[in-house]
């Protein structure tokens, strides 16, 4: 499926791969590694950029090989001059994929802007209650915790392993837009509950054993 070539790369771009592309259209890798490099020597080298972001490849032999990253606008100009009837098609259905791709990416972008507000309370709401203080200044973690058992059956740093993500990288990255919402529903509800003075054993309790909606398998 096209779906399944594309990715999504650093700073929440769509992409595919020079490897892919290969592949997709029955070209040899060297060749379509040929054809992004004519491009470069055709136009300014902020354009190319802007469009093409070499990277490297472990081959099946060990070697460290080159290949290209390509944005949307990098694939159509690349594809643009690929011939046949396959190319064609595959060309237009590409672009309604990508699209659709695109709306996914920017309703998930949208959801993770909704889920700063959310967090913003939830943090107010715990510093506010003096929970933070008895918690030793780790209440937000403890509490997300406790929403991510309820929703994934695995705490922050069991979801990061299973990821394969480093302390330092945003967890809710990895997150779906559904996964999102299910976290901020959680989260607004956890701050009700601080606010309407429940101690942390009773809200731990409460979602953990009132969890009607979770992702855990």
């Amino acid at each position: 499926m096209l779906v399944e070539i594309m990715r999504i790369h650093k700073e929440d771009t769509i992409v595919v791969t020079s490897l892919d592309v290969a592949e997709t259209f029955g070209k040899e890798h060297r060749n379509v590694l040929a054809d992004i490099r004519s491009i470069q020597n055709e136009i300014r080298t902020a354009e190319f950029s802007a469009l093409f972001y070499e990277d490297k490849y472990t081959a099946s032999n060990g070697k460290k090989n080159p290949l290209y990253y390509m944005n949307r606008d990098g694939f159509t100009l690349l594809v643009m001059g690929y011939n046949g009837e396959k190319a064609m098609n595959f060309k237009l259905a590409y672009i309604k994929q990508f699209n659709a791709m695109e709306k996914a990416l920017i309703d998930k972008i949208k959801e993770r802007e909704k889920g700063i507000a959310v967090r913003q309370a939830l943090t107010k709401t715990i510093q506010q209650s003096g929970e933070n203080n008895r918690m030793h200044g780790h209440a937000y973690s403890i509490y997300t915790n406790v929403i991510y058992k309820a929703i994934f059956g695995k705490n922050a740093k069991q979801l990061r392993d299973a990821h394969g993500i480093a302390a330092n990288e945003n967890l809710r990255d990895c997150f779906s837009e559904e996964e999102l919402q299910l976290v901020q529903s959680k989260e607004m509800l956890v701050s009700g509950l601080i606010g309407c003075g429940w101690g942390y054993g009773q809200i731990k309790d409460f979602i953990l054993q009132n969890n009607d909606i979770s992702l855990a398998g």
